[in-house]
């Protein structure tokens, strides 16, 4: 465990990573959205690892509660993109410091807010899959923050088919992730303390989107979760300047 993390620090994780699960196992996405900003905020070791191993966790539950939708030559070709967008990324992490970290992670954080309310909305085909899958793994190895891109091609569709196969391609995306993030050096005894301590918010906030994934308004509490990671990424922005320019 990281000598700066506190007992604090990991309820306060373990209670954003729960309310980020939750909402993933509604809408199909959002632990990286809502949770990564604010884990950053609480302590960047938390950020990327230790989410990304959540995120891969939760997705397995989810696929095994879908398992019936899923539609898995649909989501073949955002999977092929996600190869490519973990090359991208620990390219990426080989080339920046850890103040050059928190820059890229606000600029990614921001950007994915902005293309959630781009209002684009982009056909499911091979193509657009394949643009999504890249961006989506690029954006997810890097931040956690993987779902914006891919969840706009799946904008359209049925709740189900959504949830199963979206939770299929971050599985794969989160495994090129790992690799990406422990050759580049991200992932390492301190990142896997930490997933396992916050592994209690993934299981608990699963286990409550049970009861609450036909009666959670996900698109009324939307602009409050984008507001929360806007919010979190022009902090982590504003911290990045002010390092780098006191560097």
């Amino acid at each position: 465990m990281p000598a700066d993390i506190t007992i604090v620090h990991l309820i306060l994780a373990n209670l954003v990573v729960l309310a980020g699960s939750c909402l993933q196992g509604v809408a199909g996405f959002g632990i990286g959205t809502l949770a990564a900003p604010l884990l950053f905020l609480i302590s960047p070791a938390f950020i990327p690892a230790p989410l990304t191993l959540n995120a891969v966790v939760l997705t397995l539950l989810m696929l095994m509660r879908n398992r019936t939708s899923l539609q898995i030559r649909e989501v073949r070709y955002a999977i092929g993109g996600g190869v490519a967008g973990a090359v991208l990324a620990g390219l990426t992490l080989l080339v920046i410091s850890a103040r050059g970290f928190e820059l890229v992670f606000g600029v990614l954080i921001l950007l994915a807010v902005a293309l959630s309310v781009a209002g684009l909305k982009p056909r499911l085909n091979p193509r657009n899959s394949i643009i999504a899958g890249t961006a989506s793994t690029y954006m997810g190895t890097i931040t956690a923050v993987g779902g914006p891109p891919i969840a706009m091609i799946y904008q359209n569709e049925k709740g189900p088919l959504v949830r199963a196969n979206m939770s299929a391609f971050f599985l794969f995306a989160s495994v090129f992730s790992l690799i990406t993030l422990m050759l580049s050096g991200y992932l390492g005894r301190p990142e896997l303390w930490l997933f396992i301590a916050t592994l209690p918010g993934v299981f608990i906030g699963f286990w409550l989107s049970a009861g609450l994934v036909n009666r959670l308004p996900f698109e009324a509490l939307r602009p409050i979760i984008l507001g929360i990671a806007a919010i979190a990424g022009l902090a982590a922005l504003i911290r990045g300047l002010i390092n780098l320019n006191g560097g």
